[in-house]
């Protein structure tokens, strides 16, 4: 574990204080502010612009992110100094250099000496920027297939590839798409950038506040009502905000205190939480950033995507939520007293004005506008609301919620240039079909073992990495087996990697999400993890029930839509009661597997597969009689 433990220890985090932060801050903002004009108004070249977005982050990654664990909290040293402006020094060279890169062609003209430095220097920050930000677990992989890349010729059998040379590995790595600066990076700098821009301003402008405040109002009386309140404030904020861990210390912070001083277990209540948070990153009209990338790998368009995961994520939600209401009346927990639950006009009243960011963003996605004039119409919108609340308003305050953002992105920046560095070096070496055929001979011809294996592997990628990366590498690598192999639809195919790479937030051993509740809770994490995967065990299963039923992505008749969403929601159901191991009373363990096995009779969609699914059900629920036995502790 201490071997596990140290590939994804990551540096110290710093928080800009003093002159040196007001720099940093203003420094934020002109990232901020060129980002918005790259996005959406420049006519440079892609390469080019995304050149300049990295190296920008570079210069805040290293005094914002220390060495290591032990590294000072408060100042950077010599060293961050020194990375820093090198990577100062790399943005002026591509500024200087932005129209020669444009019109060069790769691999026949030569790299200058110039090129060659500046080339090598931001491979280098990059990496440095993955270790500190990710771990070593990526930046492993990334010095692994370099050496592979480079040597990979000398091998034997079917990992050999033809020759790499030096100069091959960097020019294809720095100056052209396929690498460094490869669609990761393109979507961080572009669609992911606004769209956490958009979150971080409403949560500013106490969006956060209105939604906790809307889901207590709704269900804060019921019996386990803090949790539930926790499911719905987290779904909530995590469709805008996208990342788990983000959604964890901005709901959690109010959600598991609250929960705590009612009686819920620590853990109980950090994992309730994560669980809910997580799914934000699936669950339209936002969504995490990861779909972004999807929408550059499938070409399919990000309004397709979002209409095709309503259901899905739905289902995700009504798992957590049956099991958060059947552990609640098993554990005699109540709802939250009368004086903490808002009434919900008055909610409504106050802080109504946020559900007008929401309109906005999905007017302009139904009206077709790129998801990068979605996520400005969606900031722009929450600008004006928060103007008109002008209570919480001021120019300082916006200047601030700016500069958070570009903070905010340092460490997704750094694990994204990573994974274009491995989806340079997959492509260069045509490694993924080395994958595929290897996975093929794991797997064999079913389908099902082959998908299981992905899930697998994309989980074992995601360790410790943000959904994105997780989810680029996982596109890359295992992608092309589910489509080409067992001609699966591309939709499906990434949708079902997507699923699996969001759910490594909560998977152990390195559940970054559960890291973030235990810093509220004061909770052992791998505890939080393990608790948080037995709430949302219903989420394992849905990815390979969009697979095998279509239906649930909202394709196919108005007939099978329907009939598809009744019965895997059946199957969530049964599955979440068998996790929970109560319904009415406390379940005898061949009820629950007789739940397990109705719930997979049900996710078949083949009408003898449903009879025997609902004589199953029937036999394992129906005779049972209420438990009288529940109490309520005393709070």
């Amino acid at each position: 574990m201490r071997v596990f433990a140290s590939l994804v220890s990551t540096g110290v985090r710093r928080q800009p204080h003093g002159f040196m932060g007001h720099i940093f801050r203003a420094f934020a903002v002109c990232v901020a502010c060129y980002t918005i004009w790259a996005a959406a108004f420049s006519t440079w070249d892609l390469v080019a612009r995304t050149m300049v977005f990295l190296c920008m982050m570079l210069v805040l990654v290293f005094p914002m992110v220390g060495h290591g664990e032990r590294a000072n909290s408060d100042h950077p040293s010599i060293i961050d100094w020194i990375l820093s402006a090198s990577a100062l020094a790399c943005l002026l060279f591509f500024l200087f250099e932005v129209d020669t890169i444009a019109v060069r062609i790769t691999l026949f003209d030569p790299l200058p000496i110039g090129y060659w430095i500046f080339g090598v220097m931001v491979l280098l920050l990059s990496l440095e920027a993955a270790r500190r930000t990710v771990g070593m677990g990526l930046t492993s992989l990334v010095i692994a297939l370099m050496v592979y890349n480079l040597g990979g010729h000398l091998l034997t059998g079917t990992l050999k590839h033809g020759l790499i040379t030096p100069a091959h590995l960097l020019d294809i790595m720095v100056f052209t798409t396929d690498g460094l600066f490869g669609v990761p990076i393109q979507v961080t700098a572009s669609y992911a950038f606004l769209f956490v821009l958009f979150g971080v301003l409403l949560e500013r402008a106490g969006g956060g506040e209105f939604f906790f405040g809307l889901a207590a109002s709704i269900s804060g009386r019921k019996v386990g009502g803090p949790a539930k309140v926790a499911v719905f404030s987290s779904a909530l904020f995590g469709t805008l905000s996208g990342s788990p861990t983000s959604d964890v210390m901005t709901t959690g912070s109010v959600t598991i205190p609250i929960m705590k001083r009612l009686g819920y277990p620590a853990v109980l209540a950090s994992a309730v939480e994560v669980a809910a948070s997580t799914g934000g990153s699936i669950l339209p009209p936002v969504m995490g950033s990861a779909v972004f990338i999807m929408v550059e790998f499938t070409g399919i368009s990000y309004v397709s995507i979002a209409i095709a995961c309503i259901i899905p994520a739905l289902l995700y939600y009504l798992g957590i939520y049956v099991q958060v209401h059947l552990r609640s009346v098993k554990l005699g927990l109540r709802g939250l007293p009368e004086d903490q639950i808002p009434r919900l006009l008055t909610t409504l009243k106050s802080g109504g004005t946020f559900i007008v960011p929401l309109v906005t963003l999905v007017t302009a996605l139904g009206l077709g506008y790129s998801p990068t004039m979605v996520a400005l119409f969606g900031a722009a919108s929450v600008i004006v609301v928060w103007v008109l609340r002008w209570r919480t308003f001021s120019v300082g305050n916006l200047y601030d919620a700016v500069a958070q953002t570009a903070f905010n992105m340092v460490a997704v920046t750094g694990a994204c240039a990573a994974a274009g560095m491995v989806i340079g070096g997959i492509t260069m070496t045509g490694l993924a079909g080395k994958v595929s055929e290897l996975l093929v001979l794991a797997g064999g011809s079913n389908m099902a073992l082959t998908l299981v294996i992905a899930a697998a592997l994309t989980i074992f990628l995601g360790m410790g990495m943000p959904t994105p990366a997780a989810y680029a590498l996982a596109a890359a690598l295992l992608a092309p087996t589910l489509i080409n192999v067992f001609d699966l639809p591309v939709l499906q195919s990434h949708l079902f990697l997507l699923y699996f790479s969001v759910l490594s937030a909560m998977t152990p051993p390195v559940a970054v999400a559960a890291y973030a509740a235990a810093a509220i809770s004061h909770a052992n994490p791998m505890n939080i993890a393990v608790a948080a995967c037995r709430l949302s065990l219903a989420a394992f299963v849905l990815p390979f029930a969009l697979i095998y039923d279509p239906a649930i992505l909202l394709q196919g008749t108005v007939l099978d839509i329907l009939v598809s969403v009744i019965t895997v929601a059946l199957a969530v159901v049964l599955l979440s009661v068998a996790a929970e191991g109560f319904y009415r009373v406390k379940l005898p363990w061949w009820s629950r597997v007789i739940c397990v096995a109705a719930a997979f009779c049900y996710l078949i969609p083949t009408t003898l597969s449903l009879l025997y699914g609902t004589v199953a059900m029937a036999i394992a629920l129906l005779p049972l009689k209420p438990w009288r036995s529940v109490t309520t502790p005393a709070v």
